[in-house]
């Protein structure tokens, strides 16, 4: 428990010894525990009234068939979704708003998998059977539908990966508050090339009447 909260204080800066008592996360995840160990007995139905009361006092949702590895934490945490076949690894970090879901109505293993280390910023939907590698980060409202290599970066709508392993493959700062929108550049580069052509044909017709 003492390496839990250690591990809270170093991720959260408002964290406060005494004050991580009332953090929803704590309670949240220690529901789950139970929830998950009779969810693997195979006991019908408490599972899930543990873990909708747990929903309930929280605002996090956690399914009992949910993998979860040592030192998660959910910070502020309402509105936090993680469904039954995710499997997430030591160490990981969500904020508030994040949605660990499926894409449709398959079978099997249908959410994803977020190994070691991985930050994922308020509002983000991470969806289907995907890979999100160790020390990886993904942007506040990046929907990530697609694997992500370890140590990658993903921001927008898609969510689009931005830097992996320091090399940076658009211009970014780790700072999850300040990741570029990949989508609004596209957009002005567009707006850059529609001014061109609209200049271009501008000159042509005046050249025209000229004549």
């Amino acid at each position: 428990m003492f390496s839990y909260f250690r591990s809270i204080l170093d991720r959260d800066p408002a964290a406060k010894w005494g004050e991580i008592l009332f953090y929803p996360s704590l309670y949240a995840l220690g529901t789950h525990r139970i929830a998950h160990l009779l969810w693997k007995l195979q006991i019908p139905v408490v599972p899930r009234i543990i873990s909708q009361i747990s929903r309930f006092f929280t605002g996090i949702e956690i399914h009992p068939g949910a993998k979860i590895g040592k030192n998660f934490f959910i910070d502020h945490g309402m509105g936090t979704v993680i469904g039954e076949t995710a499997e997430i690894g030591d160490n990981v970090t969500l904020f508030q708003g994040v949605t660990l879901g499926g894409t449709g109505k398959e079978k099997g293993k249908r959410h994803p998998t977020l190994q070691n280390n991985v930050v994922v910023a308020a509002g983000a939907k991470v969806l289907g059977n995907i890979q999100i590698g160790a020390y990886s980060k993904i942007g506040a409202n990046a929907v990530v539908i697609t694997s992500v290599p370890p140590y990658s970066t993903v921001v927008g709508v898609p969510g689009q990966i931005v830097t992996v392993r320091g090399k940076r493959l658009a211009e970014v700062n780790l700072d999850h508050t300040n990741l570029p929108d990949p989508i609004l550049k596209r957009l002005e580069r567009l707006e850059k090339d529609l001014s061109r052509y609209v200049g271009a044909y501008a000159l042509r017709q005046n050249r025209r009447i000229q004549k």
